[in-house]
């Protein structure tokens, strides 16, 4: 199945203790509220990457489109911090772990989502509060995001070997409850075939008998 990555998430670390304070007063792009959250927010222009800097160091990337865009950031925003807070080492070759793949993706089938929960224990489809079925799966770890007009969102994969593997499950399930059903054979449209080539068969046996020409 053909998907589109549209947010790659991932966590590091920059080694070192970070005013939160210092920078929010310092760099225009930086959000800190700590009344509201213990983290400052940096939205980055390009790559066009949001970041949330934590005072123990740690940095979670969220926004990126491609895995190469991680890298970049985390690279452009410590260099950002360095220029204020000398302590905070420049990340040339940024060690990082992506934690979260979201993608989306088409089934190209119209999906009858009430059908699909009834007969799926692992379907949540509550159409009063959400229009998508929420689909987990188990192994791998997914959540899915499914809609009446076959588009899906996958979120939960750590790399793309396990997306795939996910994607490939779930299209099979919902394909195998969504699939049209064949179309049943009209009862006794077969009995009375059959009784047509009997009955036939014995006016054949009439006329051989009796030698009657009509």
């Amino acid at each position: 199945m053909q998907y589109t990555i549209v947010n790659i998430v991932a966590s590091a670390n920059l080694n070192a203790t970070i005013d939160l304070y210092n920078l929010a007063i310092t760099i225009p792009n930086i959000e800190y509220e700590p009344e509201q959250f213990p983290g400052a927010i940096l939205k980055l222009k390009e790559p066009k990457v949001s970041m949330l800097l934590f005072k123990n160091g740690k940095v979670i990337c969220s926004g990126a489109s491609s895995e190469i865009q991680i890298p970049q950031a985390i690279y452009k925003a410590s260099k950002m911090i360095h220029e204020i807070q000398k302590n905070v080492k420049i990340q040339k070759n940024a060690d990082y772990t992506v934690v979260n793949l979201v993608t989306t993706a088409n089934l190209h089938m119209t999906l009858d989502l009430f059908k699909t929960a009834m007969e799926s224990d692992n379907v949540e489809y509550e159409p009063e509060q959400f229009p998508g079925a929420i689909l987990r799966i188990h192994d791998p770890k997914l959540t899915l995001l499914l809609f009446k007009n076959g588009k899906l969102i996958c979120a939960g994969a750590k790399n793309e070997e396990l997306l795939k593997k996910g994607l490939k499950k779930a299209a099979k399930m919902i394909r195998e409850i969504n699939a049209p059903e064949k179309p049943k054979q009209v009862a006794g449209k077969t009995d009375k075939k059959s009784a047509t080539k009997e009955s036939l068969a014995e006016t054949k046996k009439v006329k051989k008998k009796w030698n009657v020409k009509v």
